[in-house]
């Protein structure tokens, strides 16, 4: 099933959205140090496997509790996006280690698993996305070159680094004159399988800078 993000689009502006393609099983990465000397938490985790920017969620860690997901089995808010220090070091970057009366957590004593699903092997896929105005509808923007000149969607996979980035340029952006629509992201492998990968609906904003 299709992950749901509806997306906004600010006319006149770049668009830009990264998508990171996520699948089961979940991984899990036995975690060895915690510190907080860098001011974000770094994680020791050998051999992780995880790329950067990807979903993560922490469990069962020992003493530095507050770092672990609310939730069992963590639920979506309970990720964070990681940024990869080396092979065998990460770091929550958006996470502040601080109590609600601004106290640093305690120490990290011992345990906890790094968890995250398994990142979707893109090699040799191609994408494709459409906006229309409604579901069997009228094409607003489109990656197709049949579709010209609405083909203004460019979608970028970076294969080493699992991500898959769609574009509009400002000067397209600009030219928009529709306010809501509705998308999916189809992903092609190499035999020919097609899935989808994200859908939902577009707004598109006004600027306020022209």
């Amino acid at each position: 099933m299709a992950d749901t993000k509806d997306i906004q689009i600010r006319q006149g502006k770049t668009f830009s959205l990264v998508v990171r393609w996520e699948t089961e099983p979940i991984v899990f990465k036995p975690i060895s140090a915690i510190s907080l000397a860098f001011g974000a938490p770094h994680l020791t985790v050998a051999g992780h496997g995880c790329p950067a920017g990807w979903r993560a969620a922490v469990t069962r860690v020992k003493g530095m509790k507050q770092i672990n997901a609310a939730d069992n089995p963590p639920k979506s808010g309970d990720y964070h996006p990681v940024t990869v220090i080396d092979s065998n070091t990460v770091e929550f970057n958006s996470l502040a280690p601080f109590d609600d009366n601004g106290n640093e957590w305690p120490a990290y004593t011992e345990g906890g698993f790094l968890q995250y699903n398994t990142p979707v092997d893109i090699t040799g896929y191609s994408a494709r996305m459409k906006i229309k105005d409604k579901v069997g509808g009228t094409v607003l923007a489109s990656t197709e070159a049949g579709d010209s000149p609405l083909n203004v969607l460019t979608i970028t996979l970076d294969a080493a680094n699992k991500t898959i980035t769609l574009s509009i340029a400002a000067t397209a952006t600009d030219d928009f004159a529709w306010t809501k629509g509705v998308y999916d992201l189809e992903m092609v492998s190499p035999t020919g399988v097609v899935t989808t990968v994200l859908s939902g609906k577009v707004s598109v904003t006004k600027e306020v800078t022209a």
